[in-house]
């Protein structure tokens, strides 16, 4: 899927931003009076979010992360979330153009959503950014995200080592995925797939109910997960694609007294996952650096709204219109119980909303300081 991406110091380098740090409060919409001539000239960004409910990452990382980087540039910006709703989505992208964007940054609801707006700003002549998924088909003048691919592969992975530990004979495994829509979904899967498959194939693993979650919807999953294991009750290893679905399986789990006996997978090493991960009921999760993220998604956007050319010498190929589309991937983390203490190291979450109550006990014999 990709060839050439940049690390993340080398394509910071590369985009030769040159940020400055002022002030200025959250959802300004104007640059920072005082700030610096070229500050004063660029343009406004718009960015548009794809919901709260699949993930908490997007309001409580995503944004923050954002609007920080928007503020020591000294530009103008407006961040909206368009909350699941597509049509939404289209109208806060119409409002974002006519209320003087010149750069549009999106979280694509589906790739058909996506392309519209993209098609429809570029037309007007707003500079694109693809932020997290990549809209297939859609142009965009740059796509910033995490190694997807590599995401799936360390659930895998990180899958077939809690069974290993669990000494299971032929573990019966299922698939909890993303959303068919979801371009990131379907990059997971493959990642998994990569490493499941040659176990299903040789008989060391068998292959159980394999389920796509419609638009990452976390109460469809419990649903969906629940049928599952009706259909096989002796499901041993649920490969779920991000935490907010592998909570799903687990609380299905636990009313039937088998949590922290099947272990899950997840993905974005939310409190809730990082939590699961200390009592022992998920396996594992996938720890995105996302201020990296947000932060090399920013730079390219504060650079194009002054007028620059920002580079990126990494690509991936849209599978839809089969062109390379300059990127920045980043790349991920597997996290279990022996180095949770790594995401509250970094800084992604704080020691105070982790080690709540009967967490507390938790974190301190996982080394949380």
């Amino acid at each position: 899927m990709r060839k050439g991406i940049l690390s993340l110091p080398a394509a910071l380098a590369a985009l030769t931003l040159g940020l400055t740090a002022c002030g200025g409060q959250s959802g300004d919409t104007s640059a920072q009076p005082g700030g610096p001539a070229s500050a004063k000239a660029a343009g406004k960004i718009g960015v548009i979010l794809p919901d709260s409910k699949s993930s908490a990452r997007w309001e409580t990382a995503d944004r923050k992360y954002l609007t920080q980087a928007f503020k020591a540039a000294n530009v103008a910006y407006d961040i909206q979330n368009a909350q699941g709703d597509k049509n939404a989505f289209q109208t806060i992208a119409d409002q974002m153009v006519t209320n003087g964007a010149t750069v549009l940054m999106i979280v694509n609801l589906d790739s058909g959503t996506g392309k519209a707006v993209l098609d429809k700003a570029k037309a007007q002549g707003v500079a694109t950014i693809d932020y997290d998924r990549l809209t297939l088909g859609g142009g965009a003048a740059f796509y910033v995200s995490f190694d997807n691919t590599k995401v799936g592969q360390l659930q895998g992975e990180g899958l077939s080592k809690c069974l290993t530990d669990g000494k299971a004979e032929k573990p019966i495994v299922a698939y909890l995925n993303g959303s068919p829509t979801d371009n990131n979904a379907t990059l997971f899967k493959a990642g998994y797939d990569g490493v499941l498959a040659p176990k299903f194939e040789s008989g060391e693993y068998a292959k159980g109910p394999d389920e796509s979650v419609p638009e990452w919807d976390n109460a469809k999953a419990g649903t969906i997960f629940e049928q599952m294991l009706t259909s096989e009750p002796k499901i041993a290893g649920v490969l779920a694609a991000n935490d907010g679905l592998g909570n799903a399986a687990i609380t299905v789990l636990r009313k039937n007294n088998l949590n922290g006996k099947v272990p899950v997978t997840g993905q974005d090493a939310t409190v809730q996952g990082l939590q699961n991960i200390l009592a022992g009921d998920q396996c594992m999760t996938v720890y995105k650096a996302i201020k990296k993220e947000a932060d090399a998604a920013a730079g390219l956007a504060v650079a194009l709204a002054k007028g620059e050319k920002p580079t990126a010498t990494g690509t991936v190929k849209d599978t839809e219109s089969g062109k390379d589309v300059p990127a920045v991937l980043l790349d991920p983390q597997a996290i279990h119980l022996d180095n949770v203490k790594d995401v509250v190291a970094d800084g992604y979450v704080t020691k105070e909303e982790l080690c709540t109550g009967d967490f507390a006990d938790k974190c301190a014999k996982a080394g949380i300081q």
